[in-house]
């Protein structure tokens, strides 16, 4: 997930490799959709230069999106095998990206795409997550068993920090698999212990600790104003961390943990902090936006609750009169015959089949670009789909039990 600086939009990509742009502005309407490609997988989205956004994934390019032709235009290849995260500057000028040989890399957002600037210090691990710090000067890479802090302009290790040097005799290997590097100099991470961790990185010290889960604490997202962070973990659950004075009226602040939001059934892969509500997208498919009710002036249709549970573009079309659906996958369509009764009765009711649905074909896309929309004619002779590229039309004919398709 990637909030735009402003939080007009949010972009989302899921595993397929499809994004999709949602507005705020107009009421959480799903605005774009960028279909996906099979060798496309995108790990990391954020936003740069104002309304552009960017993709980076584990086929090891860096990839702008044409959000007015709603396709992937440019790609650059990041030139460190696989791309495991990626973030854009306080200003959305430059793009530090995480690489699979450990290397952090910085690109210059030029107009038309992206250009190579320099390679930081590299050390052995993959580089699973970034944070740059909100003046520039600093970027927080976390990999396996620590973090470490780098100084932008020389390139150079600042400071390496162990997670693991509480847990005594610690068996496992311990993944940081988020991180947030703030203006105070504090860096937040949550780690595969279920914990997330405030750390002062100039003296290498634990400053405060809270184990959120007895799983793994998969992502993070912070404020603008720092104060809120939110954090997403394996079992479903999001919680958020707040920071908040002591005493009442006092100076001295701790961050403080709420109860937990059980909105997911599966790891919440993905999370972000807009300046009205918390967002969180997860493996069952599903994306929540919680509004903060301390930032809603009045109760009203914006203080809901909203689950996106549903695909917002039609996958399964209908054949009225010869009793087809079609329904559409990513890579493949599959025309299915409806069952059929013979007794009647109320509605609700489940009446006896005398004849089983039937599966009668399927149809394989061809090429690495995934179906973006797709139809039955209502009397069930043609089929179509087409993908970013090109459009397919097909002639079905049902001869008895038998189905023959010819491309037209």
């Amino acid at each position: 997930l990637a909030c735009s600086p402003r939080g007009a939009r949010l972009a989302l990509a899921r595993t397929d490799g499809a994004v999709e742009v949602y507005n705020f502005a107009a009421n959480y309407f799903q605005e774009k959709v960028i279909p996906g490609h099979e060798a496309r997988s995108v790990e990391s989205l954020c936003w740069a230069a104002g309304d552009r956004l960017f993709g980076a994934g584990l086929g090891g390019d860096i990839t702008e999106y044409d959000l007015c032709g709603l396709s992937a235009a440019r790609g650059v290849d990041g030139g460190g095998g696989p791309i495991w995260s990626m973030v854009a500057n306080g200003t959305g000028t430059q793009l530090a990206i995480g690489c699979e040989d450990g290397s952090v890399k910085i690109f210059q957002v030029v107009p038309g795409g992206v250009q190579f600037e320099r390679n930081l210090d590299r050390r052995k691990g993959r580089v699973l997550c970034l944070s740059w710090h909100p003046s520039g000067t600093h970027i927080a890479a976390g990999s396996i068993d620590f973090f470490r802090v780098i100084e932008v302009t020389s390139g150079q290790t600042v400071q390496r920090i162990m997670v693991n040097q509480q847990v005594e005799k610690a068996k496992r290997e311990c993944v940081v698999w988020a991180i947030a590097l703030l203006s105070s100099g504090t860096v937040v991470s949550a780690d595969s212990f279920g914990r997330v961790q405030f750390w002062d990185w100039e003296q290498g010290t634990l400053a405060e600790s809270h184990t959120v889960s007895t799983s793994a604490a998969l992502s993070l997202a912070v404020s603008e104003k720092e104060d809120s962070i939110i954090v997403g973990t394996s079992t479903g659950a999001t919680y958020q961390l707040q920071l908040l004075p002591v005493k009442l009226g006092g100076l001295e602040k701790r961050w403080v943990r709420t109860k937990p939001f059980q909105f997911h059934s599966h790891d919440v892969r993905a999370v972000a902090h807009s300046p009205s509500a918390l967002i969180s997208g997860g493996l069952d498919a599903q994306l929540v936006i919680r509004p903060l009710m301390e930032k809603m002036q009045k109760k009203g249709y914006d203080a809901v609750l909203r689950k996106f549970t549903f695909p917002h573009r039609r996958l399964v079309s209908c054949a009225r009169k010869a009793r087809l659906l079609l329904f559409q996958f990513s890579q493949y369509l599959e025309l299915w015959r409806l069952g059929s009764t013979e007794e009647t009765g109320k509605d609700g009711e489940v009446l006896p089949l005398c004849r089983m649905p039937e599966h009668l074909v399927q149809l394989k896309s061809k090429g690495p670009e995934h179906i973006y929309c797709s139809c039955v004619s209502p009397c069930g002779t043609w089929v179509g789909y087409s993908t970013a590229s090109r459009f397919q039309l097909y002639r079905v004919r049902c001869d008895g039990d038998g189905v023959s398709l010819r491309k037209v």
